[in-house]
Parts: C-alpha cells; sequence; structure tokens
C-alpha cells in the first residue's frame, strides 16, 4: 500500500486588468536585466568586428548595407522567431534551457523510440558548452567596455586590463551575497542602457538616412554574391548579434515566456536595430571610426558617462551568465551529472537564487585567465561563437524530437521548420568552426572537458549501482532472519539511505553484523529527482509497511529543488510510525573506492571518478540532515 499526504489549496484572488498589467510591466522590467543583458552589450563590439576583426571585410556602402541586412535577419529569425516563438513553447513545467529540453526530450515516454543515451549525450555536450560561454561572456563584454576609456584618452590605455580585472574580480567576490539586494536595480539600469542605445543609433541614422535601406533582405542576398567565401567568413562576426539567445530560453523559469516577449518586442528589438543602424550610417560618413563605432556615436561630452554606463550594462550582462551557471549546475547535480557540491541560497523568497562556490571560483579563474591570455576585445570575439553556436544547433535538434513525440506535430510541418532552423545554425556554426585556432578552441576544450566529468560520473554511479545489486540480500531472507531473532531489537528509530530501492541496503548489513542489533522502527528511504523542475508537497512521498517494524519511503523531488530530507521526514505521520528526531539515527554508507582493470570503464576514469567521489560534498550536509544524528558505515569496493 502507498500513500501521499495532501496539503490545503492555495486561495489566490483575481487581479484586475491593471493589476495583471502593472505585473507583467514589472516582470518585464526585471527580464530585462537578467535575460537580456548579454546579447544588449552586443553593439559593443558585434559591427567593429565586421569591418575591423579577423576577418574584416572592405568598409564600401554595399558591404555596410549587406552587414546590416544580416545582422537585422539574424535578430529576427533567430531570436523572435526560434527561439521566442518556437523553443520557448517547450518549457518543463515552467522551466527552460538546455536541460530542462533534454530531460522533456529524453524522458522515458518519449525516447523510447529514439536513443536516449544519444539525446542525453547531445544535451550533456550542449549544457557544457554553455560554461565555456559562461566565460567568455563576462571576459570579453567588460573588456570592450573598458576599451571606451581609450577614446577619451589614450593616456588610459595601459590602465585598461587592471581595471578590467578589478571589476570581474568584484563581480565574482559579491556573488556569496546573492543579486537578490542588487537585482531590482538592474532592470532599470539595463532599461536606461537600451533606450542610450536608441538614442544614440537615431543620432547616427540622422547622418544618412539612406541606410535605413538595409531593413530589406535582398542586401543580405547580394552581399553573399558580391563576396562569395569572405561573405560567409563574416557570418561569424554577424554572429556575436544573436549570443545571449540561449539565455531567453534558460531563464524561462524566472520571468515565463509572456515578459521575455514583451521586452523584447517593445524596447530589445527596436533600440539594438537602432544601434547598430546608427554605427553603419556612422561609418558611411566616417570611416574612420571602425576602431570603436559605438563609443564614436556619442558626441565628445557624453563619453565618459557612456563608458561608466556600459561597464555597469556589462557587469549585469555578466551576472547573469554566472547565474546561469549556478543553476546549470544545481540541474545537473540533482539530475546526477555531477558530484553534490556546496549550494548556498541567497534569497528566501525566490527558489532560482543560488549561489554555488565552487563553480563561482572556478569561473573567476576561468575569465582573468582569458583576459590576461587574449589581451584585447577583438581576440577574444574570435574565441566567442563556437560554443553558443554548437549549443543552438543541440537546441534545435533536440526540439525536433520534443515537437514530434510530445506535440505530436506531424512531420511535414516539424520537418521543414527544423530544416530551416539547421540550416541557419550550421551556417553560423561554419563559420565560426573556421575562428577554432584562433582561440575557438578555449571553450570547446572547457566544453568537452565538462563533458567528459559529466558523463564519467553518470557512468561511475551506474557501475557501483550494479555492484550493489549484485551483492544484495534479497530483503524478504533479511526480514525472516529479522523474525527469528526478536532479542536483537532495541528502541528508538534507524533510517537506512540506499539509492537502490530494492534489496536489503549495504549499511543495514553492516550495522547488525559489527553491532548485533535492529532498531524497533526501521525505514529504508530513497531519494528521486524525477525529470521536473518542481515535485508539489502532495506528492513528495510514497510509503509502504514491509512488516517487522521495518517501512520502505520514497522522497521525490524536483531538479530545481535541494533534498532537505529531515524537513520532509518530520511532519510525517503513518500508521505505528511517528518521527522524533532526537530518537532517529540517519545511517549512510561511505564507500571507499579501488580502481580495478575489470570491464566498465578505462583506469584513468575509474581514477577520476574517485577523484570526484572524494571532493563530493558530504552526504549529510547535501540531504541537510542533523549532524549529530548520522552514523557513517565504510566498505571498500573495486570498480
Amino acid at each position: 500500500m502507498s500513500h501521499g499526504h495532501n496539503m490545503a489549496p492555495v486561495v489566490q484572488h483575481e487581479q484586475s486588468p491593471e493589476e495583471q498589467g502593472r505585473y507583467l510591466m514589472m516582470l518585464a522590467l526585471g527580464a530585462l536585466g537578467i535575460v537580456y543583458g548579454d546579447i544588449g552589450t552586443s553593439p559593443l563590439y558585434a559591427l567593429r568586428e565586421c569591418f575591423g576583426g579577423h576577418y574584416s571585410i572592405a568598409l564600401s556602402r554595399d558591404n555596410v548595407l549587406g552587414v546590416l541586412s544580416l545582422i537585422t535577419w539574424s535578430l529576427i529569425l533567430v531570436i523572435s522567431v526560434k527561439y521566442l516563438a518556437v523553443v520557448m513553447r517547450a518549457d518543463n513545467r515552467g522551466e527552460g534551457g538546455i536541460l530542462a529540453l533534454m530531460a522533456l526530450a529524453g524522458s522515458r515516454r518519449v525516447a523510447a523510440g529514439h536513443s536516449r543515451s544519444l539525446i542525453i549525450a547531445l544535451g550533456l555536450f550542449g549544457s557544457a558548452l554553455l560554461y565555456g560561454d559562461g566565460v567568455i561572456t563576462p571576459a570579453i563584454s567588460v573588456l570592450s567596455a573598458v576599451e571606451g576609456l581609450e577614446i577619451i584618452t589614450p593616456l588610459f590605455q595601459p590602465y585598461v586590463l587592471p581595471i578590467t580585472i578589478t571589476i570581474l574580480v568584484g563581480i565574482f567576490l559579491v556573488q556569496r551575497v546573492g543579486t537578490a539586494r542588487v537585482g531590482a536595480i538592474f532592470g532599470p539600469i539595463v532599461a536606461l542602457w537600451f533606450i542610450t542605445l536608441a538614442a544614440l543609433g537615431i543620432r547616427g541614422i540622422l547622418m544618412d538616412p539612406s541606410v535605413l535601406e538595409a531593413l530589406a533582405p535582398q542586401h543580405a542576398v547580394s552581399f553573399f554574391l558580391d563576396n562569395g567565401w569572405h561573405g560567409f567568413l563574416i557570418l561569424g562576426s554577424v554572429f556575436l548579434v544573436v549570443t545571449g539567445g540561449e539565455a531567453l530560453y534558460a531563464d524561462m523559469g524566472h520571468f515565463g515566456r509572456r515578459p521575455i516577449r514583451l521586452a523584447w518586442f517593445s524596447l530589445v528589438l527596436p533600440a539594438l536595430l537602432l544601434n547598430y543602424f546608427g554605427q553603419g550610417a556612422l561609418l558611411l560618413s566616417n570611416p574612420k571610426a571602425i576602431e570603436h563605432p559605438f563609443f564614436r556615436l556619442a558626441p565628445e561630452w557624453a563619453l565618459l558617462p557612456l563608458v561608466m554606463l556600459s561597464t555597469v550594462a556589462t557587469v549585469i550582462a555578466s551576472q547573469a551568465v554566472i547565474s546561469g551557471a549556478f543553476s546549470l549546475t544545481r540541474q545537473a547535480v540533482q539530475l546526477g551529472y555531477l558530484p553534490r557540491v556546496a549550494i548556498v541560497h541567497t534569497s528566501a523568497r525566490e527558489i532560482g537564487q543560488i549561489y554555488v562556490p565552487v563553480v563561482n571560483w572556478m569561473l573567476m579563474v576561468s575569465v582573468i585567465g582569458l583576459v590576461l591570455g587574449f589581451q584585447r576585445s577583438t581576440n577574444l570575439a574570435a574565441a566567442y561563437g563556437i560554443a553558443v553556436t554548437s549549443t543552438m544547433v543541440i537546441t534545435t535538434l533536440l526540439l525536433f524530437v520534443v515537437q514530434r513525440e510530445q506535440w505530436k506535430w506531424p512531420l511535414y510541418l516539424a520537418g521543414p521548420l527544423t530544416v530551416f532552423f539547421v540550416l541557419i545554425d550550421l551556417a553560423f556554426f561554419g563559420a565560426n568552426f573556421l575562428k577554432v585556432l584562433q582561440g575557438g578552441w578555449v571553450p570547446l576544450a572547457m566544453g568537452a572537458l565538462i563533458y567528459i566529468m559529466m558523463d564519467t560520473w553518470k557512468r561511475g554511479r551506474q557501475l557501483l549501482g550494479e555492484k550493489y545489486i549484485a551483492v544484495a540480500l534479497p530483503l524478504d531472507l533479511f526480514l525472516m532472519d529479522v523474525a527469528r531473532h526478536p532479542e536483537r531489537r532495541v528502541k528508538g528509530t534507524a533510517v537506512f539511505m540506499t539509492s537502490n530501492p530494492e534489496g536489503t541496503p549495504p549499511g543495514l548489513l553492516h550495522n547488525l553484523k559489527h553491532n548485533k542489533i535492529v532498531h524497533e522502527q526501521v525505514i529504508l528511504l530513497t531519494v528521486v529527482t524525477d525529470d521536473i523542475p518542481v515535485v508539489p508537497e502532495s506528492e513528495r512521498l510514497e510509503w509502504s509497511e514491509l512488516g517487522q517494524g521495518f517501512y520502505r519511503i520514497i522522497l521525490r523531488f524536483g531538479f530545481m529543488q535541494n533534498p532537505a530530507v529531515a524537513a520532509a521526514l518530520e511532519p510525517v505521520k503513518l500508521p505505528g510510525l511517528s518521527f522524533n528526531m532526537m530518537e532517529t539515527s540517519f545511517y549512510l554508507s561511505r564507500e571507499t573506492l579501488f580502481p580495478t582493470d575489470q570491464p566498465g570503464m578505462p583506469i584513468w576514469r575509474e581514477h577520476l571518478f574517485i577523484w570526484m567521489s572524494r571532493n563530493a560534498l558530504s552526504a549529510t550536509a547535501f540531504f541537510d540532515l542533523p549532524p549529530n544524528r548520522v552514523v557513517e558505515l565504510g566498505s571498500h569496493i573495486e570498480l
């Protein structure tokens, strides 16, 4: 028999249309700060890279109109159509992002016809690449903002790197305070930033209004026809205008679709287009401005405030990417792709506001390493894009599985749409792939490393589970033995945590072997993370009575929740069983692992798995158990 306990429904009052409208505007303002920071700082370097970067193209009227047309249609097709209209429909109970999409596409129900392991491998590699992106975004955006100081006076040149590094260190140091306190001011500042982008753009367009012809897509087509292979290479720089598209989808859980769409169409897209067209018009009237077309749009007196505003905007953009890395890590840990790590909640109200110390410091070291290694934002632009394009291709492929299996779209609808998106993604991917030697290998290498760790962890835990099942004693045999020896029973409750809900937990056998006792009440507890973001309270607990005072309890959590075991057990009242935490002992197995050359994993991966196990957060801390009620029983296991 199995039961759950129900919660009373929450009664909500109906909001008036005015209240709803106000709430939507507030959410849209919040979304501006978190979601659009990354894409909003692209005007600092994107157009400059097309005409002054590694594969720069001659500054002629036709080329400027061609590039502007490419920028316009990239923003419309990739962001407005692909992400906002289609990808954002694929939400895993409100959550977005590549791991949520992978969980949706790879769920048992969907993946029966497809290779589930291939779907999971794609999703993991896509999410691993996002860490590479999380390192480059803060480096390139802050560096390109601070470089604006050189226009005010060349005297600033030697100080650009030290100022950039100081700002970056500051960003990572404040993470542990949490973004809730500063998050409230993000929205208004980024709104001011987009209004500034639009105003500068209008000032530029007035120098040469004919630049607006580039809205017509034929300019993009003739650009490719005129420039051929070189025109294709420029796509690598054009792609910089859509980096940050993944963030819209990943942050969907924080704000919901409507506010994100409202902010894009009402402010972000118009401001970006005006600014790019303004920079284009400026280049047509003054080709010398190519060094820093963004800052040259501003009048002399506005330069210093503009550098300061852009620095603040890039700090906010970096913040969004770092928060994204934290939330990705938590999802990966809960879904069993990374070892347990310390996760600190920085806000009592917002479940999404977390801080992961180990990820924070690793990102900080990597970001500063990149700034010192690449020195200039234009060098970093060569490394930027390859990770994001790869993730975008993977998103399109996973989306196809969801469209076919979850939404039941017919092939004549899902097929052409997927082909259309894949062609766009692959064009950008191909143009960016040529940047691998210029530094594109950095995010790819980081992504590959994180993927290997995720895959090794998943495989290692699987092997361990198989080892346990192979030697586990059937529970009915154990219970018969307990019934034969009533003299062994002692007062109190013992909770044995086990990842395998079948068989007798090894810790229970160890305890009997060494202490010669069995508690009056014994709970075999398994914690399961479902591939949905949040498991409602009413579905948290399943239980069954096994006889002889033994119970099996399964606690379910979503991948966005922290598995606080003690708090979940405390209120539980079952027939014949109630918890008094002061009389309950939690028994955990502590494995000491040894590598062997048995089939399973290559020896180097076994060593990596053992190292990751040693450095994982203790189960006591991760499951939030009362430390003075925990007993650990050790065992030696050969992999």
